[in-house]
């Protein structure tokens, strides 16, 4: 897979504080994962609102950040008009909390359910493909 990566999102994740930055990466690194495993050939990684973002060709925009007035959390952030959020909670209601139609809230001395955020995040990368399917193909 190939990654386009604009410099400046190496700067934004450097800024978090040492109790997030780690977090912040985690998401980083499942997003990738993802994208390798589902075998997209190119991937964006790029700044929408100052935020960590992803961006697939046949996919929805993925952003991901943590905000000081919430310091005891952060998020991953999906299109609010997509089926993404309300198909997450269809699927994750007990295991994720969420923030209306466009964010999966993680607590920081939680640990992330990964297999269920991969399941979550291979259907955004590959959105204009599954969103047909009955809950995104969950």
């Amino acid at each position: 897979m190939e990654l386009k990566s604009n410099p400046e999102v190496e700067t934004v994740f450097l800024q978090y504080p040492d109790s997030v930055r780690n977090k912040m990466l985690n998401l980083r690194r499942l997003v990738l994962e993802v994208a390798d495993e589902i075998g997209l050939p190119s991937l964006e990684e790029t700044l929408k609102w100052g935020e960590p973002s992803f961006l697939a060709k046949k996919g929805s925009t993925i952003r991901m950040d943590w905000k000081a007035k919430s310091p005891d959390q952060y998020a991953m952030y999906f299109k609010c008009t997509s089926k993404l959020v309300p198909s997450f909670r269809l699927a994750y209601d007990e295991i994720f909390e969420y923030e209306g139609n466009r964010a999966i809230v993680f607590k920081l001395n939680e640990e992330i359910p990964e297999t269920e955020l991969k399941n979550c995040i291979k259907a955004a990368l590959t959105y204009h493909q599954v969103k047909q399917l009955p809950m995104l193909g969950l």
